[in-house]
């Protein structure tokens, strides 16, 4: 939905978004060219939609954007990844708009360690926005990046977390970026490292929903919530991915870590969303089979706020 965070954190945008330029100078996809692009990818049977940034709360017209996705025939789940930093006081409104599934960001449980990492202190704000999500009922993920020099050390105060806190949470290997080559190797995690302490510890792997995500999900009898991995240097991460991104300014990223995106702008400003899903289609034909993470390609990914979680 945008390319804009305002969060610094320091595997990700540590001086911050550097561009000078607004959400309107951005010129993103309106809500009129979302729902083309919605009503194309629902035409070749798509049924999950994430709205996603850079921080998509910065966007005024997000409920409507949510609208839009679920109004469209063949949508049947709406979700949005966020750093829930406005979540106590738009997750009512996001819900009435028609969401179905929540993604927080949250890479520290400790105060001061999440100022650190994201360079805003903002962590029981965004608690008390996932209390209320799970009041309404809302499932609810939380994304942590594992970071050796910052995080690892406070792995254990995660689970107890979990323990009665029923939330999905997914510890996201570090992935190499542009800019980042010095922070990741000093703080890279295995996540196969993770999953051999959780099989060890009684965690049972289960089995993937139809349009779940990338990670590999383990659930505990002791625990209200469940640990999930991403894990995208594992021999198999690519056999499994069911996922296409377009930017906020239309391109369509058949990878996150292909070089360039497939220019879609004038198609989806054109309006025909069956137009749109052949061009679609045709690139999604020419698709490669896997990144190249494990060769030290990181191609276009600059930086991880262009992933958007």
């Amino acid at each position: 939905m945008t390319d804009i965070c305002n969060f610094r954190c320091n595997y990700c945008l540590p001086d911050g978004y550097q561009c000078e330029k607004s959400l309107s100078r951005e010129n993103p996809l309106s809500v009129t060219e979302a729902g083309t692009v919605v009503r194309a990818f629902a035409s070749l049977g798509t049924e999950k939609i994430r709205l996603t940034g850079g921080e998509p709360s910065l966007r005024k017209d997000l409920a409507q954007l949510i609208e839009t996705a679920k109004s469209i025939s063949g949508i049947r789940r709406v979700a949005i990844t966020t750093n829930g930093y406005k979540l106590p006081g738009e997750i009512d409104s996001w819900q009435g708009a028609g969401l179905d599934q929540l993604n927080v960001s949250i890479d520290s449980l400790d105060p001061q360690q999440f100022r650190a990492i994201t360079g805003h202190d903002k962590l029981q704000t965004i608690l008390r926005g996932i209390d209320r999500a799970l009041e309404l009922n809302i499932p609810t993920k939380v994304n942590a990046v594992l970071l050796r020099e910052h995080n690892l050390g406070t792995f254990n105060e995660f689970l107890e977390w979990i323990r009665s806190t029923p939330v999905s949470l997914r510890f996201i290997e570090l992935m190499r970026t542009g800019d980042n080559r010095e922070f990741f190797a000093s703080n890279h995690v295995a996540g196969s490292d993770i999953e051999n302490r959780l099989l060890r510890d009684g965690w049972s792997l289960v089995e993937r929903e139809r349009d779940a995500g990338p990670a590999k999900e383990f659930a505990h009898p002791d625990f209200a919530g469940r640990i999930g991995l991403i894990m995208p240097y594992s021999k198999d991460f690519c056999a499994t991915c069911n996922r296409l991104r377009i930017s906020a300014q239309g391109a369509l990223h058949l990878c996150l870590f292909a070089e360039q995106g497939v220019d879609l702008r004038a198609a989806i400003a054109a309006g025909d969303h069956l137009a749109l899903a052949e061009k679609i289609r045709e690139a999604v034909c020419g698709k490669n089979a896997s990144h190249q993470l494990q060769d030290g390609f990181t191609g276009g990914t600059r930086n991880l706020s262009m992933l958007g979680g």
